[in-house]
């Protein structure tokens, strides 16, 4: 096929090993420098650089300079889409990385996934809200219900200001650990806010690990049970 999109030129920018190090390490929704990314992919500085041009020229990258430094992010959420996509397809398929840590489990069990919350605590809050009626699906389009927005609402959540952006409200995320969908949109990353804003759970700076506290787990719970509805519910 000659025309249509170029898969391949994007498939070779995010399959260079150097390259799908500082993809990852971006994941977090923090934007680094060249230094930091460097560190990340375990090259020199110079090289690096050759990397972020090849990967901004490629639309992967939003760079941004703040005083002497330069700082680069990934460019959308489609981007972050993609590379939980192919975290999920990699592990799916046994291609998994040798080196695992204490972080391991807790990488599994909550997550920042660009900007939203993945991982167990993520396919849970999904889960929940599907089995609730509070997400549902229009076709394919996964939508929020009047019963979610009620719902969002009452968490002090501003859907009107939601729906009034460009970014999608909702949407599906296969997650790489759980092999199912976690929520991704403007909603997942409001929820993932709210959190942080109630203090139930705080990023990892320097991993992609959220943190719950004890009486956040428990709210958390609370907020998105698991097992089927009361009756009456």
């Amino acid at each position: 096929m000659k025309e249509g999109p170029d898969i391949a030129y994007i498939a070779a920018l995010i399959g260079d090993p150097a390259r799908a190090n500082m993809l990852t390490a971006l994941m977090s929704g923090k934007a680094l420098t060249v230094s930091e990314l460097a560190e990340e992919a375990g090259v020199t500085i110079q090289t690096a650089s050759s990397h972020l041009s090849k990967l901004d020229a490629g639309g992967l990258l939003r760079p941004r300079k703040q005083g002497r430094h330069k700082y680069f992010s990934l460019a959308s959420d489609e981007v972050a889409h993609v590379l939980e996509g192919l975290m999920g397809l990699a592990a799916g398929s046994g291609h998994l990385r040798r080196r695992t840590g204490p972080k391991d489990a807790e990488l599994r069990q909550a997550r920042v996934c660009y900007n939203h919350l993945a991982g167990d605590m993520g396919t849970q809050m999904f889960d929940s809200l599907i089995a609730r009626g509070h997400l549902g699906f229009d076709g394919e389009q996964l939508v929020l219900t009047d019963t979610g927005a009620a719902f969002a609402t009452d968490f002090e959540i501003d859907i009107d200001s939601l729906r009034k952006a460009r970014a999608p409200l909702c949407r599906e995320c296969l997650d790489w650990s759980e092999r199912r969908s976690h929520l991704a949109g403007s909603l997942g990353r409001a929820f993932l806010t709210r959190f942080e804003e109630l203090s139930w759970a705080k990023r990892d700076q320097k991993t992609r690990v959220v943190s719950f506290s004890r009486d956040g787990i428990r709210a958390f719970h609370n907020l998105f049970p698991t097992g089927p509805l009361p009756v009456g519910g």
